[in-house]
């Protein structure tokens, strides 16, 4: 293990400038004027291991000033002292084979593990964060994917995404998903689970249940969690869904589906074989499925924002990601079908094999997976903002030569433009100078955009920073900042610096990132 700043980031992402200036709304006023922010580049530390999920998820204890990191590849959460936040160093391990998710509150770190086997019941174990004693464990479902605290600190929550083994030969090896509820003050466990909802039922309100033969328990797989005191929001990415939570009574309250964003209103690129950037309408519907999840709250009301990163399925013997190409189009529908489906309009994109047909088993309507976006929606699931085309149009201008570019290798600009495009993954918020901000995480490309989010109705772009090194070679390590998975918003008044902070771990790279935020 090494901790290192790589040396060969390009200059402006060795200053951290904001790629993004600041806009102001038509209506004008101190008030309606979004300000920028510069998310400086401080420091990072580099566990050496590319590719293999070396550095993920990440945490925070303000009084020690230490950074928790999941470290998949080594089956251990890193213990990073930024006391320095130019230079982290790793100070401890956590002994967590199977970490996929941790989080910190008073003192008390929680770390989310699948079982040897993923589909059978995982735990939760807790950790001092001062001394990394081990304090207890408790099981939880199949593969709890992520944790997270209420903000008394007295409840962990936990998504518990219930992935099948696969679908080979008739068989599957499909635990259903849930939610647990740890009490922290008695150390008991309930979950919340989905037996009461039937499949055909949400599939005629527009959830996505797609799994072959599976029950709405077995099919929904909850993946990213934000709770507030009673009510825990969680994101069934699949399933393009969100499932309502009553803490107290641990009980599903409800199952919104989050609809199809209509890609003929505004732009995407759809073709890797269309030599360069091509973003523009298409007839495509978009199923938002958001990865990550967080809430603010604004003028009374709580609202929801959404990584909408997409997610296909495929289980040894199934897969439901098809390309356009290889379809039968309707002709009422696609009355120009011959030509849509060449490499360079939709003929290479990836869609939904369960999107609607005719009774000829036609496909009417084509569902990419993802938006490619960020949204905010009311506390019930409304959707009441996304970024549209933004994200893409961003990269486009700020990036011409690495658009839609994959996380896997340099020089490969264009290559996910068939495929989910930039892929935002983690969201995190956090308050500047009294103002609300947005961060997200670009997983392929890479970088963090930051977006106001003030008026949480009419956010505005505020900045973009990418600190990938498009010389170097990620495989070789010295590619700066890849894959950006975990976000992590650390407050003025518990950072080091007595600024904003925002910590990403990178999986890809296996770098763990620190800004400051100005």
């Amino acid at each position: 293990m090494r901790n290192t700043t790589l040396t060969r980031l390009t200059a402006a992402a060795a200053a951290g400038l904001v790629l993004l200036p600041a806009t102001a709304h038509a209506a004008g006023g101190a008030e309606s004027r979004p300000r920028g922010i510069e998310l400086a580049f401080l420091g990072r530390y580099t566990t050496g291991t590319v590719a293999a999920g070396a550095s993920e998820i990440t945490a925070y204890d303000a009084p020690t000033r230490r950074v928790f990191v999941v470290n998949a590849q080594a089956g251990t959460v890193d213990v990073l002292d930024i006391r320095d936040p130019r230079r982290p160093r790793k100070v401890a391990t956590l002994d967590t084979p199977g970490a996929n998710s941790v989080a910190v509150s008073g003192g008390l770190v929680a770390v989310a593990r699948q079982a040897a086997a993923k589909t059978d019941p995982g735990t939760v174990a807790f950790f001092d964060a001062r001394t990394g004693r081990k304090i207890r464990e408790v099981t939880v479902g199949a593969l709890p994917d992520m944790v997270t605290f209420t903000p008394d600190g007295r409840r962990a929550v936990v998504a518990n995404e219930g992935e099948p083994e696969s679908y080979c030969e008739g068989r599957a090896n499909d635990p259903e998903g849930s939610v647990s509820i740890i009490d922290l003050r008695r150390w008991t466990v309930r979950t919340a689970g989905f037996g009461r909802f039937g499949a055909d039922e949400l599939r005629a309100r527009g959830v996505r249940i797609s799994g072959p033969g599976a029950s709405a328990a077995r099919d929904l797989e909850p993946e990213y969690v934000t709770a507030e005191r009673g009510t825990a929001y969680v994101t069934l990415q699949e399933n393009n869904a969100l499932a309502i939570v009553d803490l107290d009574r641990a009980e599903v309250r409800d199952i919104v589906p989050l609809g199809l964003k209509d890609w003929s209103k505004s732009g995407l690129d759809t073709s890797d074989k269309d030599g360069g950037t091509g973003i523009r309408p298409r007839p495509v519907k978009g199923m938002y499925q958001p990865d990550a999840v967080a809430h603010l709250h604004a003028r009374g009301r709580t609202y929801l924002v959404t990584a909408n990163e997409g997610d296909g399925r495929e289980w040894g013997c199934h897969a439901d990601e098809v390309r356009v190409k290889s379809l039968t189009l309707s002709a009422a529908a696609f009355p120009d079908a011959a030509a849509l489906q060449k490499d360079a309009e939709l003929g290479r994109l990836n869609v939904a094999a369960d999107s609607p047909r005719d009774a000829a088993g036609a496909y009417t309507e084509l569902h990419a997976f993802g938006a490619r976006s960020i949204s905010v929606r009311t506390a019930s699931g409304e959707l009441v903002w996304d970024s549209g085309d933004e994200l893409e149009r961003l990269v486009a201008e700020r990036l011409p030569e690495q658009f839609n570019a994959d996380n896997e290798e340099n020089g490969s600009a264009d290559s996910r433009s068939d495929n989910k495009g930039p892929e935002p993954e983690g969201v995190t918020v956090g308050e500047v100078r009294g103002r609300t901000y947005a961060f997200t995480g670009l997983e392929r490309v890479g970088g963090i955009v930051a977006y106001d989010m003030s008026d949480p109705r009419a956010p505005r772009p505020a900045g973009y920073v990418n600190t990938r090194d498009f010389a170097g070679s990620v495989e070789d390590g010295t590619a700066g900042d890849v894959g950006p998975e975990g976000v992590l918003f650390i407050s003025a008044g518990q950072s080091p610096t007595r600024r904003p902070l925002l910590v990403v771990g990178n999986e890809v790279s296996g770098t763990t990132a620190i800004y400051e935020i100005r």
